[in-house]
């Protein structure tokens, strides 16, 4: 029966947190990959440059996302909008409503849009996280202890800053998995990396290998097959956003939630 299906398969993981499994993830990534084409198309379209400015403007609404979903798991909100993959749309839907003022603001006092977006969006996300409070202050000093060294690395790494810059990003949300699942007794709900772990049979510290290894090699294709560089700045930034996005809610869901 079709209602079964979308129950066992879509609605009952996100009632009862159940995590993700092969058919859900199949659908919500080819729906993100058609989102994101969208996206710069419209971006494209109201003539907004894929830029540093961009990247300004909507990191705050990053951490606003993440945020929001641990208001979840923390019982501020009850609602399943907050929940991934509806939270997705809530945080899209605030984003392109402030980034449309903003370019009227712009327009017409000559202020540039990434300035109001980034002020409008620092104000959101200093509220939400007055909302948390430290309780596990070991779990945030393992995480940045495992991750620091990364970091110091690939500052002394030969390569662009924008890539180094994606791959700390991707790397944080490694270490961050990391440090939960081995130390915290979280379990990992991706598919993907649930594969990854179980099949080399070391434990959650292959994750941190695998994804340096799978982000260097796309961040590479991406410079070397792109002849469009707004469109390569695109992709760049969108791994950048699934990097923290996921990072920075599990960060705080460690720190804040134990």
């Amino acid at each position: 029966m079709p209602g079964d299906f979308l129950t066992n398969y879509f609605i009952a993981p996100i009632i009862y947190a159940q995590g993700y499994n092969s058919i859900n993830t199949s659908v919500y990534a080819v729906t993100f990959v058609i989102a994101a084409y969208l996206i710069f198309k419209l971006l494209k379209k109201i003539n907004v440059k894929i830029d540093r400015k961009l990247v300004l403007a909507i990191t705050p609404f990053v951490v606003i996302g993440s945020l929001f979903r641990v208001l979840y798991d923390a019982g501020f909100v009850t609602s399943q909008l907050f929940v991934s993959p509806s939270i997705y749309f809530v945080v899209f839907a605030i984003t392109i409503i402030i980034l449309f003022v903003s370019l009227f603001i712009q327009k017409r006092f000559k202020i540039g849009y990434h300035k109001t977006m980034f002020v409008t969006g620092l104000m959101i996300a200093a509220v939400t996280v007055g909302l948390f409070e430290v309780r596990n202050a070991a779990g945030a000093a393992i995480d940045i202890g495992i991750f620091l060294p990364i970091v110091i690395v690939l500052y002394f790494a030969k390569w662009g800053i924008e890539n180094k810059i994606v791959l700390s990003l991707q790397m944080f949300d490694a270490t961050t998995t990391f440090t939960s699942l081995q130390f915290f007794n979280y379990r990992e709900q991706h598919v993907l990396p649930n594969v990854f772990i179980n099949a080399l049979g070391l434990g959650p510290i292959s994750f941190i290998p695998l994804k340096a290894i799978a982000v260097v090699i796309v961040l590479i294709l991406i410079d070397k097959y792109s002849d469009d560089k707004q469109f390569a700045n695109y992709l760049k930034i969108l791994i950048g956003i699934l990097g923290a996005a996921t990072s920075l809610r599990d960060f705080t869901r460690l720190v804040a939630l134990v």
